[in-house]
């Protein structure tokens, strides 16, 4: 396969590394705004590159289902479709099989779907999510998977990550490769070492550009998660880019940095973004409460996002208050820039050896919390 990782630097397990796609090169640990349907809510393309994301997530479920794969493919691809020429990496429609239970019947060989959005039925199988991400250009593809729902007995999550492996070696063989394109394998196994232990060895010997963890992030806590992390990520190998998935907080991300993961992405800053919520180097703000309507201060003096450099926090509570677009659009591009923010000095903290110290700065400064103004 021809997808291309380059490890620059390490810092104990923290890693500093370069991916290069068919559409681009992207600086690791890199965090990736989630655009489902095509879209990064509430951002212009233009918008979202200028935070410094270069890779963003798009997803096989929610664009089958609209405006479908042969459709977009039939305009250019996703990168033309969207306007976003840098790297897309799509998520395989393997979280839907989890979060849309409700409207899923799963078998031996795929998922039957009925559509959340008109209850139009769908059928999805490994080589059916190849084929649509094919469709669709994504530079990483994922494999389709069956991300195992927490809590969840051991016999339960073993059964679960081992169709997932079956499914694995299934996409495997369906995929098309390319030059500057990737297939990343999907390690499941919920909290349990053994199960984790196990899938990691099934997608080696299938044999992979990339692995993600799945499976975590969904209620299990952060202690968990990362003692998940602590015996699941020495299986991976090391000139492989390593992807975990749907997290999260900066306190997540900040701490797989440092057991060792490179790619991150979530929906949480721009989630947050539409509902008044903005993440500082001090903590979370939350930009509809009334101490804010009188405070001529930016969100965070130091940070350089449009809505920090241009706007007060008494505007931005105007905004809100007043159910204008405007607000979530602001507070959306400071949290992506927050967040760009945050991988962008991670990677300055391994290259010069300083993780360790730079991690304790930063939780020391979100530990004092919003200062108020004198």
């Amino acid at each position: 396969m021809s997808l291309s990782f380059e490890l620059l630097a390490t810092d104990g397990a923290a890693r500093r590394g370069r991916l290069t796609t068919a559409h681009g090169t992207v600086e690791t640990p890199t965090f990736m705004p989630v655009g489902t349907a095509g879209t990064v809510k509430a951002m212009l393309p233009q918008s979202v590159a200028e935070t410094g994301a270069q890779i963003v997530l798009g997803n096989t479920f929610h664009l089958m289902l609209r405006p479908g794969a042969e459709r977009v493919a039939a305009l250019g691809g996703l990168h033309k479709f969207m306007n976003w020429p840098g790297p897309i990496l799509t998520d395989s429609g393997g979280f839907q099989v989890m979060s849309l239970k409700e409207l899923r019947k799963l078998d031996p060989d795929g998922v039957t779907f009925r559509s959340p959005n008109d209850g139009s039925q769908h059928r999805l199988t490994p080589e059916k999510s190849m084929e649509i991400q094919h469709l669709l250009d994504a530079d990483i593809t994922m494999s389709f998977d069956e991300c195992t729902p927490w809590p969840a007995e051991e016999p339960v999550a073993a059964a679960s990550m081992r169709l997932s492996m079956k499914w694995a070696e299934r996409g495997k063989r369906a995929f098309r490769d390319r030059p500057g394109y990737g297939l990343f394998g999907i390690v499941q196994g919920s909290t349990f070492p053994a199960l984790r232990a196990e899938s990691a060895k099934a997608l080696l010997d299938i044999g992979f550009d990339g692995y993600a963890v799945g499976g975590l992030a969904v209620g299990e806590g952060q202690e968990m998660m990362f003692a998940t992390l602590d015996t699941t990520v020495p299986q991976l190998p090391a000139d492989k880019p390593r992807y975990l998935m749907g997290v999260g907080r900066p306190s997540d991300i900040v701490g797989a940095v440092k057991r060792g993961i490179d790619m991150f992405d979530c929906v949480m800053p721009t989630r947050s973004g539409r509902t008044a919520q903005a993440f500082t180097r001090r903590g979370e703000l939350n930009l509809r409460n009334a101490r804010h309507r009188d405070d001529p201060r930016p969100i965070d003096e130091l940070c350089a996002c449009p809505a920090c450099t241009n706007h007060s926090r008494a505007y931005l509570h105007h905004l809100i208050r007043s159910e204008e677009i405007l607000g979530a659009m602001l507070l959306t591009w400071h949290n992506l820039h927050y967040y760009q923010d945050i991988m962008r000095g991670l990677r300055t903290s391994i290259e010069r050896g300083t993780l360790g110290h730079d991690i304790a700065a930063f939780e020391a400064e979100q530990g004092r919390g919003d200062i108020e103004p004198q």
